[in-house]
């Protein structure tokens, strides 16, 4: 081979790995917005995670998700936001409903895929479940309704109990709602309900002796990460206060609390991850109708049950999914 071709030939090879990554399509960012702690919700990051390979997306290998902890401060929520926006992703999941709504009011025509425990159409995101229009949709784990559900629950527990607290964090977006929907439920059993905001521990602390005040028989625990984490501290107090209590999530009964029932948020974050990884590939959130949860768990701690000295009804028993010996 001449000089002159063998030049040629290796310039040709030298260039073709650049030529062949500059065809390469550029590997798609998502952004992943959550309220709580990365330490706290690992398995719901890993549920969105395996949501995504659902759809053909591994996290790190054919897709870069950002992801966005606000460590329980809500005032962070705006700014970390507008950060997913300024990277200009191709969508945010926008987990747990203060970062949906946060998501929401940047004003951004990025997709956005919501996770959250409230009425999506009550709460401003969507227009209607089976067409949310514009660029937003989610999964929703209607957890405001069953509120009536658990009240039903305790209910069974403590039939002759005439006052019931419900304990809220007033600063989360729900809070007004869940009071509502209980005030609502308990005309129906001819219950009262004394309803108390908590936003920091030592509220929660006032709350309980509030509770005890008033002769309050039954607690129910409202939604909101910053609850979920004093889970605790609220589960200690009930015992102290020999107060059967029903909370939305398992962490509490898994920690000592009497009774939980509510969506499963690994199944729901799942479904937020099928539906970003939907939106990766093309589809436009505006036609994928808002799914609803239809996993919920009922888990029962008899040994709180017994300190309490309570009776778990058959009924009740008999549906649990997880009973903690």
């Amino acid at each position: 081979m001449r000089r002159r071709e063998f030049i040629r030939v290796l310039g040709a090879s030298a260039l073709y790995p650049l030529t062949a990554r500059a065809q390469q399509p550029a590997k798609p960012v998502a952004g992943f917005l959550n309220v709580g702690k990365y330490e706290s919700n690992a398995s719901l990051q890993g549920a969105f995670r395996a949501g995504l390979k659902e759809v053909g997306y591994t996290d790190g290998q054919n897709v870069t998700v950002e992801y966005r902890w606000a460590d329980g401060h809500f005032d962070r929520l705006p700014s970390l936001a507008a950060d997913l926006v300024h990277r200009q992703v191709m969508v945010i999941a926008a987990t747990t409903t203060p970062g949906a709504l946060a998501a929401k009011n940047t004003g951004t025509t990025i997709p956005i895929v919501f996770e959250t425990a409230g009425d999506p159409i009550r709460l401003g995101l969507v227009k209607s479940l089976n067409h949310p229009g514009d660029n937003v949709t989610g999964v929703t784990q209607l957890s405001s309704e069953l509120i009536s559900k658990r009240l039903g629950l305790l209910h069974e527990l403590i039939p002759t109990g005439k006052l019931v607290g419900l304990l809220v964090d007033q600063a989360d977006p729900r809070a007004e709602a869940q009071v509502a929907d209980l005030q609502e439920a308990a005309r129906g059993l001819a219950l009262q309900i004394h309803s108390l905001n908590a936003s920091n521990e030592d509220e929660i602390d006032k709350a309980f002796a509030s509770l005890s005040k008033v002769g309050a028989r039954g607690l129910l625990v409202g939604t909101g990460e910053f609850l979920r984490r004093r889970a605790e501290q609220i589960v200690r107090l009930a015992a102290q206060q020999n107060l059967p209590a029903i909370y939305q999530y398992s962490d509490f009964a898994k920690v000592g609390g009497l009774i939980s029932y509510g969506a499963d948020l690994i199944d729901s974050y799942r479904q937020a991850g099928v539906y970003t990884g939907r939106i990766l590939k093309g589809e436009k959130p505006g036609d994928l109708p808002v799914l609803q949860a239809t996993k919920f768990d009922l888990v029962i701690n008899l040994k709180a049950a017994k300190a309490l000295g309570l009776a778990i009804p058959p009924g009740v028993f008999a549906i649990a999914d997880e009973v903690i010996e």
